[in-house]
């Protein structure tokens, strides 16, 4: 279960104002209860030179893009040079770091996302963890809750992880890339610098340095990364 650990998909340096949130933890859904509070003890501290709290618990860093039709609730931090583009919606519990992209009609849901994520366009991010560089294609999103609403279970090669949680999206490891109209089922896990076909339906651990033609069909990409 090595593969699916906080230090085999992320580079926590590339986590930003995140960072501290995963420190005591194994697995990366294990923050996701504690997003709403980390966010409004974090806002606290913000420097104000670099952060507006343009609503009440909604800090955004003065070199964030915001359209005007973007709506974003709290508790929500968005980090230095991001976009949010038109039509947006940030439900709140949205930790969202450098150089980042919302686009349009993209909702955003107790979500944290690195810096370098791109979500550009009718995406939806619940209940997930969008590792450095991730990029969702049109279209694809995290479906954060079972049909039958029991608790979700990660399922990898040989076992079967309890997560205690009812809602859980995806965790998208740095540098992964989804194609576009793709559905990450809940507790999809996508190691680093995998690339997943358009169309395609995750669901379970999705090995790293792998393309993801479908689930018969995952091959190892030719050439791996640091």
């Amino acid at each position: 279960m090595q593969e699916i650990t906080i230090p085999s998909l992320f580079d926590l340096s590339k986590a930003g104002l995140a960072e501290n949130l995963f420190a005591g933890h194994t697995y990366p859904w294990e923050v996701l209860p504690y997003i709403h509070d980390y966010i409004l003890e974090l806002g606290k501290i913000l420097d104000p030179a670099q952060f507006v709290e343009r609503a009440p618990q909604v800090w955004i860093h003065r070199s964030v893009q915001i359209a005007d039709t973007a709506t974003i609730n709290s508790p929500c931090i968005i980090d230095e040079g991001t976009e949010v583009r038109p039509g947006a919606f940030i439900r709140g519990n949205a930790l969202i770091g450098k150089h980042a992209v919302v686009g349009n009609s993209t909702e955003v849901k107790n979500a944290v996302i690195f810096e370098g994520v791109q979500v550009p366009h009718y995406n939806y991010v619940g209940d997930s963890v969008l590792g450095y560089k991730a990029h969702m294609g049109a279209g694809a999103i995290t479906s954060n809750i079972k049909a039958d609403k029991t608790n979700v279970v990660v399922k990898g090669n040989g076992y079967a992880l309890a997560t205690g949680l009812r809602k859980m999206g995806a965790m998208l490891g740095d540098y992964t890339d989804i194609g576009c109209n793709s559905v990450c089922n809940p507790g999809t896990i996508v190691g680093r610098h995998t690339n997943v076909y358009p169309l395609s339906m995750l669901r379970g651990v999705i090995p790293a340095d792998s393309i993801y033609k479908g689930k018969n069909e995952i091959v190892a990409k030719k050439k791996t990364f640091d």
